[in-house]
């Protein structure tokens, strides 16, 4: 196991901390490291694809379970793959589509961890028909801070506290999934402009495809405000296909290389960003229609540049990720007209509808509407302004994205996740030294 001494920070680049990264390659190393952590504890870590902090722990130890990658068996007639914690989704994709099946939650990108999946209750753009990641997760075996390793499954309080637990009540190791079954690698995709939020909403209640986001324009004001490019998308059938192509309707094609922007950094800004919205929102169709699009090309939000965290503003971004619920419109409303009359610089602003929470406790995704924002960390009065977004949003019953979180502050947590105090109970008696912990969990006080 090899052992150094590394600044770690989420995918967003913001609050850096030093921490001791171990990196176990068998799950007796990884008991090893948890049992001789020290005071400041330890924390599982993947690929650092979070935007926060909650995969960092300074002066403490961090474990990078990256390692631990085995894809250990495959039900190819059911649909079901055991894996170590540390296999991404691009390589569980890789494996199980040739067979027939596919993840049945993707986030906003493949380069993402099984137990960052789990840790995080990820979800994707077909939230309102599958549900979170969670949800297909059939067991998992847990290493907690006592050295044990425990086979943990749905229905029980240490499931619903470790799917979206942030790696607090444990390091996971492997977990069985189920996946859902395809028959091409090919996708449906319908697209549409919307003039302003209203339309939008409207557009997006009205939807029926499994697979929906928008790309919202949060430098638009006036009766444009909140106008959007809408994506909608299934997958296709394999009788949708001429007789030729049936053959090879489950091989993914070549991916195609990104365009090299190496001016960006320099553009970050007001002007360039309503530039950049503006030509994103015009060059988008009207209207189109049964558009067939390879998987790569469809799910490659943080794919398509591995390292696009880094064509950032100086200080790096914060990425704000809150969800209101239904019947809470007007709340949106007025948020996104906030964050259009203060002239932020958005570039990228996704909003989606959400359906069924999952039963994690701290899980951040349940019915209503999810927006999720970057935005350049060094803005003046940023802090402020993002702290009376936080207080609007529990004011509406709402919640932020802990996993995404860089910097909400504890007062408002309590408001926002109503199981709380099971979770802080549950993670006293399951670690009571304090085993696991994150920069994110002192912050927060979880």
């Amino acid at each position: 196991m090899s052992v150094d001494t590394v600044s770690l920070t989420g995918w967003g680049r913001t609050a850096p901390t030093t921490a001791l990264r171990f990196r176990p390659r068998s799950h007796e190393e990884a008991a090893a490291t948890v049992l001789g952590c020290g005071p400041r504890g330890s924390i599982a870590r993947g690929l650092g694809r979070t935007h926060g902090d909650a995969a960092q722990n300074a002066g403490g130890s961090v474990l990078d379970m990256t390692g631990l990658d085995r894809v250990r068996t495959i039900d190819a007639a059911a649909g079901l793959v055991v894996c170590d914690a540390g296999t991404t989704l691009h390589r569980l994709r890789e494996v199980m589509l040739p067979l027939g099946w596919f993840p049945p939650v993707v986030p906003g990108g493949r380069y993402v961890t099984v137990g960052g999946a789990i840790g995080s209750d990820a979800h994707g753009d077909n939230h309102r028909a599958a549900g979170s990641f969670s949800r297909h997760v059939t067991e998992f075996a847990l290493l907690t801070a006592d050295g044990e390793v425990r086979t943990v499954r749905p229905g029980t309080p240490l499931f619903d506290a470790t799917a979206g637990g942030l790696g607090l009540t444990g390091v996971i190791l492997s977990a069985t999934l189920r996946f859902r079954p395809v028959t091409t690698a090919l996708m449906a995709v319908d697209t549409e402009r919307a003039a302003g939020l209203d339309d939008l909403l409207a557009r997006m209640t009205g939807g029926h495809r499994p697979y929906e986001y928008a790309r919202i324009d949060l430098t638009a004001r006036g009766r444009a405000t909140g106008r959007g490019v809408l994506v909608r998308a299934d997958h296709v059938p394999v009788q949708a296909l001429p007789a030729h192509a049936r053959r090879t309707a489950l091989a993914l094609g070549p991916a195609r290389r990104p365009l090299a922007l190496p001016l960006l950094p320099r553009l970050f800004g007001r002007l360039s960003a309503t530039a950049l919205n503006e030509i994103g929102y015009r060059s988008a169709p009207r209207s189109r229609t049964g558009e067939l699009q390879p998987l790569d090309a469809f799910f490659r939000a943080l794919d398509a540049r591995p390292h696009s965290n880094r064509v950032s503003p100086t200080g790096g971004r914060i990425h704000y990720a809150f969800l209101v619920g239904h019947g809470q419109e007007e709340t949106l409303r007025r948020i996104v007209g906030r964050i259009a009359r203060s002239r932020c610089p958005s570039f990228r602003a996704v909003l989606r509808r959400c359906g069924d929470g999952g039963p994690g406790w701290l899980s951040f995704p349940a019915p209503g509407w999810h927006l999720s924002l970057d935005l350049p960390a060094g803005l003046p009065g940023l802090a402020r302004f993002l702290d009376s977004l936080d207080e609007e949003v529990a004011a509406a019953g709402g919640r932020v994205s802990l996993t995404e979180d860089a910097r909400l502050r504890p007062g408002a947590l309590a408001a926002m996740y109503p199981r709380l105090p099971d979770f802080r109970a549950l993670r006293a008696e399951l670690d009571p030294n304090g085993a696991f912990r994150s920069d994110l969990s002192r912050r927060l006080s979880l």
